[in-house]
């Protein structure tokens, strides 16, 4: 993925989420001819998520972490996926759809952290900056760097990912978990682009 994309191809990806949620389909719309003109960068293939909120509250956030999928179908999957598959949320309804706002997130590769032990991580992951990803077992989750915004406090971050991850809170602590960052590109219909 390339670290830089362009506003024209931003706008592009925000009209793609859009008119995803509107039409209520998740297969790939575009016609052939359409995908042979996107530009470079919404043809590689990149990890991504779409986020929705309404009122300033969540309402949906589906991604994918690795870069399996053009940029452009991993919007449109996930698009789909944040306003009509999301387990914590109801599928979105006709009269939400234009009170959503819609945020997308374009992942680089994630990059294992090694450590020998936890205080480590405070000087090798930057907040605001770093999404991580932890793993133990079968169990994994992710935060997106734009969650710090809402836990601020390195100690709680962890914790609540290690909560959403569904193993104890101070797992992280303990030195045995599998650790990954990834940095994003982040935009969204409030952005002036």
């Amino acid at each position: 993925m390339n670290d830089i994309i362009s506003n024209e191809s931003k706008k592009y990806l925000l009209h793609l989420a859009r008119e995803t949620i509107k039409t209520k389909s998740r297969k790939i719309w575009l016609s052939k001819k359409e995908i042979e003109g996107l530009s470079k960068d919404l043809k590689s293939n990149g990890g991504g998520f779409v986020t929705l909120h309404k009122n300033g509250k969540l309402r949906g956030c589906i991604g994918y972490i690795a870069p399996e999928f053009p940029i452009y179908q991993t919007v449109i999957e996930n698009a789909y996926n944040a306003a009509y598959s999301d387990y914590r949320f109801n599928p979105l309804s006709p009269e939400e759809i234009n009170d959503v706002c819609i945020e997308i997130s374009i992942l680089t590769p994630p990059k294992k952290v090694g450590y020998e032990n936890y205080k480590e991580l405070y000087n090798l992951i930057v907040p605001y900056k770093d999404g991580v990803i932890i793993k133990k077992g079968m169990n994994s989750a992710t935060f997106l760097p734009q969650v710090w915004e809402q836990l601020p406090n390195f100690d709680d971050f962890f914790s609540n990912l290690c909560m959403k991850a569904m193993i104890d809170p101070q797992e992280w602590k303990k030195n045995n978990l599998s650790i990954e960052t990834y940095t994003a590109i982040v935009f969204s219909e409030k952005d002036k682009l």
